[in-house]
């Protein structure tokens, strides 16, 4: 597949790192999200996605300098318990990604692009953010980027092979069938869609990663997205919870057929903290929940 063939008519050049980051005088808001109120209400589609935009923005520099040695510059890590996809090959076996065409949702920076790319495989990686998008660029200029909503997708029908996301989009948007069925629209007949996404049992739970958020402290049940919002009562951050059953009968609603659901443990390696993920709570609660589709 050449480029031409996945990429917008306007295809975009991203400045590289050290320019404007994009979020400020975009319009969507000018708050740092430093004194953001945390809560609990609705949140729609467009709010959710403009929060998304602006917080990855403001949070891209941060993000890369505290996770990016763990996450690597070419490593595919599905979450913060640190299962590596050269060992669980949940996108199929390595050898069999060399002239693939694979799409990475929520990308980041890339690395997992970049690890696919090593192996043959031809990745595109996509993300909401522009300043995540200059990381990427940052660590190298390898992987073909598209700077776009996952909730509408700039491809061609039946573009792809193989899609993923490792925390990404999914648990940011307010109406993820749309994105299952934006997956679906664009991969071909018998491709597969991984994506990781926080453990919905987590929500129940403090997100603190010590023994204070070992006890449930509310309704596993209360799909209310949890929000950061500003003075003005704008949203700065927004995250959206489903039960693990409202996951998989969205996996469903968009015309895919769940193949696996992998609860990674924690493994005894791992000592770091990532905001509520440590191995305190990883040994005790699952902390990422893994959904393995293929598309008819």
């Amino acid at each position: 597949m050449n480029q031409e063939d996945y990429l917008p008519e306007d295809a975009f050049e991203i400045p590289e790192p050290g320019g404007d980051t994009g979020g400020a005088d975009d319009g969507d808001d000018g708050d740092d999200g430093d004194d953001a109120e945390a809560t609990r209400r609705e949140a729609g589609e467009a709010e959710s996605s403009r929060a998304s935009r602006g917080w990855w923005d403001r949070n891209a520099d941060e993000y890369q300098s505290e996770h990016g040695a763990f996450l690597g510059d070419d490593r595919f890590v599905w979450g913060p318990e640190g299962l590596d996809e050269a060992e669980a090959a949940l996108l199929g076996p390595a050898a069999s990604l060399a002239g693939k065409d694979v799409l990475e949702i929520g990308a980041g920076a890339a690395q997992c692009s970049r690890w696919l790319a090593a192996r043959g495989a031809r990745p595109v990686a996509l993300d909401l953010s522009h300043r995540q998008l200059q990381h990427a660029l940052r660590i190298g200029d390898d992987v073909p980027l598209v700077e776009a909503d996952a909730g509408r997708l700039p491809f061609r029908d039946a573009s792809f092979d193989l899609a993923c996301s490792a925390y990404g989009a999914v648990p940011f948007v307010a109406d993820p069938v749309n994105v299952m069925r934006e997956v679906h629209r664009v991969l071909r007949p018998g491709g597969r869609w991984v994506f990781s996404v926080t453990h919905p049992i987590r929500w129940a739970f403090p997100d603190e990663p010590g023994p204070e958020g070992l006890s449930v402290a509310a309704s596993y049940f209360d799909r209310t997205p949890y929000v950061e919002q500003d003075e003005q009562g704008r949203a700065v951050y927004v995250e959206h919870h489903r039960t693990l059953g409202d996951r998989v009968r969205d996996v469903v609603a968009g015309g895919f057929r769940l193949v696996d659901l992998v609860e990674p443990e924690w493994p005894a390696w791992n000592s770091q903290e990532w905001g509520g993920w440590s191995p305190l709570r990883g040994n005790l609660i699952p902390g990422t929940a893994i959904f393995v589709c293929e598309r008819d």
